[in-house]
């Protein structure tokens, strides 16, 4: 009888990625998948190790499977947490049978530890790995590994390493593997894509993958774009591919706050961009991420955030409270915001941002739209990536897997409600 395994995946997308990767693997060498936990005979909990509420979350999940397993099971600990606090999990964890970092084989007879923080860059490159075919109508795909970008509040680079593109040729044989309607191209610095490889990809390699994956899957969305490298090419693929979706990694627009995060940018260029990019195509839309409290942020700065986010009308926002993280340039910084006042601010924020998410999707009652059906009941338009941004409940008789047109006939909150044409 074939072994069983079971994934368990924490964090972004870009995790997602790794553990199809993984899943990949694991069907090669003769095992199935459960959505048991506790009949696996290897539980993998890939982590999250960006802020310290999702290292929380990494251990939880770990302590949690652990009491599931039944006698005999492996334990195996992968993903971003394992990569950076390799020996301390380790250590702090004897239950888990093995931590693994990026690049360690993860089956049933891999030791219990490995040196992974100070071990180069992987041999077994998950980039690189076959994938099998997507269970959702929609997949991610992973063009690059790591970020040569120096955040004051990232750590990322320190543990996923410098920016490694994949051959143009990789990503689109992993795109017709996945047999997707929907592709979502994910990295750490996305529009980067190629800068590591000058003399075969080069700057602005990302506009032609756009477009060749766009010529591949019906649908092509890009997540993460650092505000810099959205040039005016890069805007005409994206709106070319039909989902003029822009996803920009804004995180302040305080100039003096974002030199101290050791950003790109201000308030006026962002909305400039954006406001040049509605001229384009009116029915783009927009998400952003802001970080709040982040060291030596003062009421001003506060004000010129909520300022920007009343005047922006972005379809969708995420704030987030500044997280402390060791090693990172911010860790050095003065100017602690008090605990109490970044959620006081936090709240006034997202308050802000409900009301303007709210009454963008109010304007759509009455609009026919094009969607995709991701599940019975549950689909989605160009307005909404998957997994982060509200869904359209459209009628149960809806094929999943395939394009329909319905009409909008009222909102709640984010989501939208729809009927068949």
């Amino acid at each position: 009888m074939a072994k069983r395994f079971y994934v368990e995946t924490l964090g972004c997308p870009k995790n997602q990625v790794d553990s199809d990767k993984l899943v990949g693997t694991l069907l090669a060498d003769g095992m199935v998948a459960t959505d048991d936990a506790a009949t696996a005979d290897l539980v993998v909990v890939n982590t999250c190790a960006f802020i310290d509420e999702a290292r929380r979350e990494s251990i939880d999940t770990i302590l949690a499977l652990e009491e599931q397993r039944k006698h005999g099971a492996k334990l195996v600990v992968t993903g971003c947490m394992a990569e950076r606090y390799g020996h301390e999990l380790a250590e702090a964890l004897p239950e888990v049978d093995q931590v693994a970092g990026f690049g360690v084989p993860v089956n049933l007879t891999a030791k219990k530890r490995i040196p992974v923080s100070t071990a180069p860059i992987p041999s077994l490159d998950l980039l690189n790995l076959p994938r099998p075919k997507s269970v959702s109508p929609w997949a991610y795909v992973k063009i690059a590994e790591g970020c040569d970008r120096n955040c004051g509040f990232c750590a990322i680079p320190s543990f996923r390493g410098p920016q490694r593109s994949r051959d143009v040729a990789s990503i689109l044989a992993e795109v017709e593997q996945l047999e997707a309607k929907e592709i979502v191209l994910v990295a750490q610095d996305l529009a980067s894509y190629g800068k590591d490889r000058p003399g075969e990809l080069g700057a602005g390699a990302i506009v032609p993958l756009v477009r060749a994956v766009s010529a591949a899957a019906p649908w092509t969305r890009l997540l993460y774009l650092y505000p810099s490298d959205l040039t005016d090419e890069l805007i005409d693929a994206i709106c070319d591919t039909g989902v003029p979706y822009f996803d920009l990694s804004l995180q302040h627009v305080s100039k003096p706050l974002l030199r101290r995060m050791r950003r790109w940018g201000d308030g006026d260029r962002f909305l400039r961009r954006i406001a040049d990019i509605r001229d384009r195509e009116p029915d783009a839309a927009f998400r952003s991420n802001f970080i709040v409290g982040y060291p030596g942020e003062t009421e001003a700065d506060h004000d010129q955030l909520l300022a920007f986010v009343e005047h922006a009308q972005l379809d969708w926002c995420g704030f987030f409270a500044y997280s402390s993280e060791d090693g990172t340039y911010a860790a050095t910084l003065d100017g602690a915001v008090p605990e109490g006042l970044m959620h006081e601010r936090l709240a006034e924020l997202r308050e802000l941002q409900d009301s303007i998410t709210a009454s963008r999707r109010d304007d759509l009652i009455g609009h026919t739209v094009r969607v995709l059906v991701d599940e019975a009941g549950v689909a989605r338009s160009t307005r909404e990536a998957p997994e982060i941004d509200g869904i359209i409940e459209v009628p149960d008789t809806l094929a999943v897997g395939e394009f329909h047109e319905v009409r909008i006939v009222t909102a709640m909150g984010p989501d939208l409600v729809a009927d068949s044409l």
